[in-house]
């Protein structure tokens, strides 16, 4: 090559130093611009909270189906995260306390890359099936080993990428407590973005490799951020002060700081868990109900983490007793859980105001973040674990909500005034006064006379705050009334027997004439018996009620199954059964001589109930010594022989749900392989918040060897008049042999199944919300 051609490679050669110096400078100079500095450690912090309230429903709704799709997984699930929430944010103050800052970034990236060996996240096989009963530590271990380390390294990402903002030299460093609710912007996206679009679209594989593919991204913008703090605190000294200057002295926190961010991060944490657990008791243990008051709890920290909140304290003031009181005596189940997330709402403004005006200065931004990540676990500790044990019903949200009372302005917090007892106590006694005139209506007029005393009840407290406005007792005196309301309030049935476990509560009433007694699992009715005739004559005879009435669906299958199984000139013949969800044991009644019934069952307290003559006597008369196996039905009936029944239902409700992963492709085909060649499946579909037979029907779209028919059973069509002893029920019933189907098909109230447009439920998919809809829709 001529000296010509190699002169602009010489000069390039020679110009590259000066060229990479010039970019490099270049490059500095936009590191150096102030909103590059927010926006590069906004971002992480944006991507660490999309990861981190991603991962919490992924991996509980993976969990769910080992526990029979209880609610009280997501509340222990809620306790779990909480902890692992405060283990990192220790970590974070660790590193921000004891380390130097490269120290600090080399020792946070090496926990990143360890953490790359438990990824993909998925259950941990070693810890086996769950124990019958409760299942609060097997889920705290599944959670440990299955999602533990890498939510530890996530968690830790807030306060330590805040710590390190304030180590910039950034105008804002000074207070970056603003950047926590930023980064609640992308929790809450995430958490909205779950059951919207991530869980309609793909399954549980499809989401955790996405995730670990995330978290790669989020491992490399963690190292940018480390090496910018690093770089501009070489350019400018923000943490040690310069030879010769005296840094302005910081007051020290104080253990009454300490208790007072514990206690208004504890109850806003608190009610979160124990309003999901009321609102999914009844509708369904899913990623779309989670998520809700999840959201709102975060909501409240992108309003009110601010210098400047919109929201106005004073309106808070009004709502939060007023919304206390009329989602305990407003008629109508719906309506009560709309205004109970609304008051949940208002009292996670409240405290979460209260705790932002109550900062520490910046360095001591880490040891603030770790004691309101202690209070978060606290009241997430007394509502999933020990408010069970201690109460019969979700009672822990009216007591966290009357707590939260004590954080509205003029109570503890900003009072011009100090409070007067005998005031206090002139008005408790009005109060409690009002409260006896509405039990005395209620015992003398019954369920109309105990409205008409919790309305006087409100008007009277209404009253009485329009006399004595300027008083900041007033608030007291509200939470007075609420917990006397709670307490006392007369119920127009009469409690029998009330217990509560991990998969909810079990109460059995008599109705206030005493002609029915009823199981309830929450709201929802799970069998009655028929204590006495309308004359008022006792009964005698133990004859299944409800869904199981012999004029129901499920009843007048034992005639087709037996059928089914006779032999050439007989009509009948012996059957074995199996009954996937005991309720009251009514089935049981439907056993001849000769047949063989075996119950599932996934509750303990259920089946104490059940067996219990003094309670209810089916099983006791009819099949006492029919075997009783506890757990999830789902794996202890995977342990039966193939073809062990005739005719197997599936009546798996909890409270109103039915778990979702005992309608799945998979589920159902386990089902088929236990019944015999001619055998006979019922699934009990029947639900007031889901339309099941639309999913249900896309299911059995990819199960081409069974043949279904859909039976919705209504009491108007009962010419019998049995309308007080039978509920209307939706039954599919399901046979690989379809001419065992045709007398079903042949019954007046048989009907095709929904054609729609839903996606077929599997064990790695399945979308509720959908079905949600469609059922409000109709």
């Amino acid at each position: 090559m001529s000296d010509a051609a190699m002169s602009p490679v010489r000069d390039a050669a020679a110009e590259g130093p000066g060229r990479s110096r010039g970019k490099l400078r270049g490059l500095m100079a936009v590191l150096d611009h102030p909103r590059v500095q927010l926006a590069a450690f906004a971002l992480t912090m944006f991507t660490s909270a999309l990861l981190l309230f991603t991962v919490q429903p992924m991996f509980a709704k993976m969990a769910l189906p080992k526990l029979g799709g209880s609610p009280s997984v997501w509340a222990v699930s809620m306790c779990f995260f909480q902890a692992a929430l405060l283990a990192g944010y220790l970590y974070a103050h660790a590193l921000n306390r004891y380390l130097a800052p490269r120290l600090a970034v080399f020792a946070h990236l090496t926990l990143l890359v360890v953490t790359l060996l438990a990824l993909p996240i998925g259950l941990p096989s070693s810890l086996g099936e769950p124990p019958a009963g409760d299942a609060y530590i097997w889920l705290m271990g599944v959670l440990a080993l299955g999602v533990g380390l890498p939510f530890f390294a996530v968690s830790a990402n807030a306060p330590l990428l805040q710590a390190w903002f304030a180590r910039t030299g950034h105008p804002h460093s000074k207070d970056p407590y603003f950047l926590y609710g930023a980064s609640n912007i992308g929790s809450l996206l995430a958490l909205l973005a779950y059951p919207l679009v991530v869980e309609p679209l793909m399954g549980a594989g499809a989401q955790t490799r996405i995730w670990s593919a995330a978290f790669y991204l989020l491992g490399a913008m963690i190292a940018i951020s480390g090496v910018l703090m690093l770089w501009l605190m070489g350019q400018v000294s923000v943490v040690s002060p310069a030879p010769g200057q005296v840094e302005a002295p910081v007051a020290p926190v104080t253990n009454a700081q300490c208790a007072l961010w514990v206690a208004l991060a504890a109850l806003p944490s608190g009610l979160m868990v124990a309003v999901t657990t009321y609102v999914t008791t009844d509708i369904a243990s899913a990623p779309f109900l989670w998520v809700v008051p999840l959201a709102l709890f975060l909501l409240t920290f992108i309003l009110v983490f601010k210098d400047r909140s919109r929201i106005p304290f004073s309106l808070l003031a009004i709502l939060l007793p007023a919304l206390t009181l009329m989602q305990l005596v407003v008629p109508g189940m719906g309506l009560r859980m709309i205004l109970a997330i609304v008051a949940f709402f208002i009292a996670a403004l409240v405290c979460h105001r209260q705790l932002y005006l109550a900062r520490p200065d910046a360095r001591h931004l880490t040891s603030f973040y770790l004691w309101m990540s202690a209070g978060g676990m606290i009241g997430g500790v007394f509502s999933a674990l020990i408010a069970p044990q201690i109460f019969t019903s979700v009672f822990e949200f009216q007591v966290l909500l009357a707590a939260a009372l004590f954080a509205v302005p003029g109570v503890f917090f900003g009072a011009t005034q100090t409070l007067d007892m005998r005031r206090i106590g002139g008005l408790a006694c009005l109060t409690l006064a009002i409260l006896m005139i509405g039990m005395i209506l209620g015992d003398i007029f019954g369920p109309i006379g105990q409205q008409a005393g919790m309305f006087l009840l409100i008007a009277g407290i209404c009253i009485v705050i329009l006399f004595v406005r300027e008083w900041p007792e007033q608030r007291v005196v509200f939470m007075i009334g609420v917990a006397a309301v709670t307490l006392a309030v007369p119920d127009a049935m009469r409690s029998v027997y009330v217990e509560r476990s991990f998969f909810g509560t079990v109460r059995v009433v008599d109705t206030a004439e005493g002609r029915h007694r009823m199981m309830l699992h929450g709201t929802t009715l799970h069998g009655a018996r028929r204590m006495a005739n309308d004359d008022g004559s006792p009964v005698t005879a133990a004859q299944p009620m409800t869904y199981y009435h012999p004029d129901g669906a499920m009843g007048r299958g034992f005639a087709v199954a037996r059928a089914a199984q006779a032999k050439p000139g007989e009509n009948t013949a012996a059957l074995r059964a199996g009954l996937i969800g005991l309720g009251t044991g009514s089935l049981a009644c439907y056993a001849q001589p000769g047949d063989s019934m075996r119950f599932y069952e996934i509750d303990p307290v259920v089946v104490k109930v059940a067996q219990n003559p003094k309670l209810f006597d089916f099983l006791s008369r009819c099949t006492p010594n029919a075997p009783m196996i506890i757990g999830d039905a789902r794996q202890t009936l995977a342990k039966d022989a193939d073809k062990s029944f005739d005719y197997l239902v599936i009546d798996a409700f909890s409270s109103d749900t039915v778990p979702v992963h005992m309608m799945t492709v998979e589920a159902i085909r386990m089902y088929l392989s236990k019944i015999s060649d001619n055998g006979l499946l019922a699934m009990h579909i029947s639900n007031r918040h889901m339309d099941l037979p639309t999913a249900i029907s896309s299911t059995l779209a990819e199960i081409p060897e069974a043949s279904s028919a859909f039976v919705y059973f209504s009491t108007k069509k009962d010419a019998k008049g049995t309308d007080a002893d039978a509920s209307a029920s939706q039954v599919v019933f399901i046979a690989r042999n379809s001419k065992v189907l045709d007398p079903i098909r042949a019954w007046p109230d048989a009907e095709g199944l929904p054609r729609g447009q839903a996606s077929a439920w599997t064990d790695d998919y399945s979308d509720v919300l959908s079905a949600i809809f469609r059922q409000l829709w109709k």
